[in-house]
């Protein structure tokens, strides 16, 4: 008697060079499952933007599902509680996945199915889908194994696969999930969203990406936007790096710089994902013990309220932390800013900001995100310590305003030459603490103080084991050589 075998679909909501479904496929009749954890989205990493555009991903999935004759299953509840019911019922023997680097509750999550599975004599076969090696013991082979994955052909659409046709539950509503943040202008889910997204930028769009990347008032259209369909896996990154590498670069010098920058980055992407991996501590730990007690562990509550708002009083700050509110998406140095300014200027400790952040990207992504967080922290021991000038950010980067006065109306009023330090106008009396707030911080104080307290730190563990230890840990991980160190160290959720 031939039983049926899970698939069970967490970050990989598509059919497309899916080398679990392929596997499946071969081991007998398929129940394609997706279940909606309430418990996961109970989290403090997760939101409403990011369920909306599951949401679109599963209604994608499930007519991509039906095109092969399979029906999505989905089940809300505890995983184990769900694939034990499963098992029960239909005699189930063998269930397959991709690897997940998520979360530290994911993680925990799948070591409970671990057990269940060896308790109840079902094969876990878990696949690889990118360059993220589970236990691994050296770096030393690792870009090697990783850039031949990326070359391996595209997996084709499966053949007639079989499946069951089981009853599914229906999706929760948002609010149900405990899920109420507003996003009106985040991206859409779903594979079709994602394919126009990769071929408009490899056709089109991405000609300027690499030097208009760093710009909020351009990166918007300039970057690929594929990030968030890489994070649910609409998008395998097999298929974005082979479409990357198939573009014509003979169009001119800035397709051709542009398309190794967004080959760089996909490379990176996997080996800040292969961090979280090594060391999923990481999300709730200093890389460094020594930087525990940098920073306060309960945050100020006013100073976090105003910065995850956007009402700090300094302008370039709280446009960019509102446009990423409204929008789900914010372009790298923009992210990296946020965070830098939160950890120095501010003065708060990474564990209270990195879950803002990480709510508030629709392309959040673990493995990226929270080894950023610390790197832009200061909490590695290693990297070096990069604390952004808010004003001259500003100044640099929108020099006519456009972008500032667009996500903060009631400065519309204040000349350019005051724009980002309004503090400075002579009629400021009539704004700052009115239509607008005074700064909660001295932008240049702040950033002195903090740079004085990280060094002064560091120079306490300079040469203690500890350091050395960590250094040592970390010396085969280095960036693929393809990468640029200042611009690696300048990013956050790695957006694209």
């Amino acid at each position: 008697m031939e039983h049926p075998v899970i698939l069970w679909f967490k970050r990989d909501l598509r059919v497309q060079d899916h080398p679990a479904l392929t596997h499946a496929a071969r081991l007998g009749p398929i129940i394609p499952l997706y279940i909606v954890e309430p418990d996961l989205w109970a989290e403090p990493d997760a939101s409403g933007r990011q369920y909306a555009f599951l949401c679109d991903c599963l209604e994608s999935l499930r007519d991509d599902l039906a095109a092969l004759g399979l029906r999505l299953v989905v089940r809300v509840g505890d995983a184990v509680a769900v694939l034990e019911a499963l098992r029960a019922a239909q005699g189930v023997a063998h269930l397959v996945s991709h690897e997940e680097t998520g979360n530290l509750w994911s993680y925990a999550r799948d070591r409970r199915v671990t057990e269940w599975a060896r308790a109840q004599g079902v094969r876990w076969h878990e696949m690889p889908q990118s360059g993220v090696v589970r236990r691994l013991k050296s770096r030393d082979a690792w870009q090697g194994a990783r850039d031949g994955m990326m070359r391996a052909p595209v997996l084709g659409p499966v053949e007639g696969p079989r499946g069951l046709a089981l009853v599914s539950d229906d999706l929760p509503r948002a609010e149900n999930l405990g899920l109420m943040d507003a996003c009106p202008l985040r991206q859409k889910g779903g594979r079709g969203a994602g394919m126009r997204a990769l071929t408009s930028f490899l056709r089109t769009r991405g000609e300027s990406y690499q030097r208009a990347m760093s710009s909020p008032l351009h990166g918007a259209r300039a970057c690929s936007r594929i990030s968030p369909h890489l994070a649910f896996g609409t998008l395998s990154l097999r298929e974005a790096v082979q479409a990357g590498a198939a573009a014509p670069t003979g169009r001119g010098p800035d397709w051709a710089r542009s398309m190794r920058s967004f080959q760089a980055r996909l490379a990176w992407r996997d080996h800040f994902m292969q961090k979280l991996e090594d060391e999923p501590e990481i999300e709730r730990r200093c890389l460094h013990p020594a930087y525990e007690g940098l920073r306060p562990h309960v945050a100020d509550a006013a100073r976090l309220a105003a910065w995850s708002r956007g009402e700090t009083g300094l302008p370039f700050v709280d446009a960019c932390m509102r446009s990423l509110l409204a929008t789900g998406w914010l372009n790298f140095r923009m992210r990296s800013m946020l965070m830098a300014v939160a950890s120095y200027h501010l003065w708060l400790d990474w564990r209270s900001t990195g879950p803002v952040l990480a709510r508030a990207f629709t392309d959040y992504e673990p493995g990226i995100h929270w080894p950023q967080v610390q790197m832009q922290s200061g909490t590695t021991g290693m990297n070096t310590i990069r604390i952004y000038n808010p004003v001259k950010q500003g100044l640099d980067q929108d020099p006519t305003g456009v972008f500032t006065r667009r996500w903060l109306p009631e400065l519309s009023a204040v000349p350019d030459a005051y724009l980002q330090r309004p503090w400075d106008w002579p009629e400021a009396e009539r704004l700052l603490g009115r239509a607008y707030p005074a700064p909660i911080v001295d932008p240049v104080e702040a950033a002195r103080a903090a740079r004085e307290a990280v060094w002064a730190c560091r120079r306490a563990h300079r040469g203690d084991a500890e350091t050395a230890r960590i250094v040592s840990r970390h010396a085969s991980r280095k960036r693929p050589r393809r990468a640029k160190p200042k611009a690696a160290s300048a990013q956050l959720s790695l957006d694209l």
